[in-house]
């Protein structure tokens, strides 16, 4: 796949984007925990099957194995438990922000981990990621009834880090496994521990088979994940975990502006003026770095 890495991580930003109102969507018609695991388990399986289909090789070794479930427990395990129960604690202003920090996190387990750097401009583009979303979500945090406890922090903390720590194994074996495979694996052994809390703390059988739901769920299975985390390996494959998650900023921009196109939600000023920082960060943050010039000879001046 030969297209800019850069358009395919707004790609899959467009695509993360479009989970939150699907999930919106389908909450009153299944259990958090089970909503979270039937989305991990059918888009885990299309990916692995669609590897097949493909003739991928099986994952082979300890350590690429290691990886796959470290990325499993990471971004679908942690990372899911957190977001779909964080919502009943904490206001979706601040969860906005403090998710935010997850593109900060993953770059600096990349420099410990993966020996990445990101140069004085890049830690500068991400900083300015964090202040943008934080403009935008300013308000919803400052409205009556959008506190939030200490129990709903701790989840949302620990849903960003696994996601971070989920970006960083998946980018080390980005090349050493085929990309449907590695992501269908990881969304299958996340789902296990999710299955589990959901079978010891909801009623999985108490699903609402509506044709909202059903809509719901595969437009988050399969666009909004299979395909969404299909295309983030192959991002990961071409760009450094840092540039690459300095991306996560444009999801609030995009889903304001899906709110603002569809749902008549008002373009207030920090949102324009906060969107317009998040994105220049973006692009000070996954810019490529720039080669120093060549000496030039004597001969070369004269």
């Amino acid at each position: 796949m030969n297209i800019n890495p850069r358009l395919l991580a707004a790609l899959v930003m467009i695509l993360w984007a479009s989970c939150y109102p699907l999930i919106s969507l389908g909450l009153d018609f299944a259990p958090h925990l089970t909503f979270a695991a039937l989305r991990a388990i059918l888009a885990g399986s299309v990916l692995i099957a669609i590897a097949w289909l493909r003739g991928a090789a099986w994952p082979n070794g300890w350590i690429i194995w290691g990886w796959i479930t470290l990325a499993g427990l990471g971004m679908t395990g942690i990372g899911y438990f957190g977001m779909f129960h964080a919502a009943e604690f904490v206001s979706p202003g601040l969860a906005t922000v403090i998710e935010s920090l997850q593109p900060l996190i993953a770059a600096l387990l990349a420099v410990i981990f993966l020996r990445e750097r990101l140069g004085a401009s890049g830690w500068f583009g991400l900083l300015l990621g964090i202040v943008g979303v934080a403009i935008i979500a300013l308000p919803r945090v400052l409205t009556s009834g959008g506190g939030s406890t200490a129990f709903g922090l701790v989840l949302v903390i620990m849903a960003t880090s696994g996601v971070a720590v989920g970006n960083i194994a998946i980018k080390s074996i980005s090349t050493r496994v085929d990309a449907a495979m590695a992501m269908g694996l990881q969304l299958l052994i996340g789902a296990v521990p999710v299955s589990v809390l959901a079978a010891m703390s909801e009623a999985p059988g108490n699903i609402d088979w509506s044709p909202q739901f059903i809509l719901s769920l595969l437009g988050l299975a399969l666009p909004g994940t299979a395909l969404a985390y299909w295309l983030w390996q192959v991002t990961l494959q071409k760009l450094d975990v840092s540039k690459a998650a300095a991306f996560s900023f444009l999801v609030p921009i995009i889903g304001i502006s899906v709110g603002a196109l569809f749902f008549s939600e008002p373009l207030t000023f920090n949102v324009i003026g906060g969107g317009a920082i998040a994105a220049f960060g973006v692009y000070l943050a996954s810019r490529p770095k720039t080669k120093p010039s060549s000496i030039r000879t004597s001969s070369e001046v004269l």
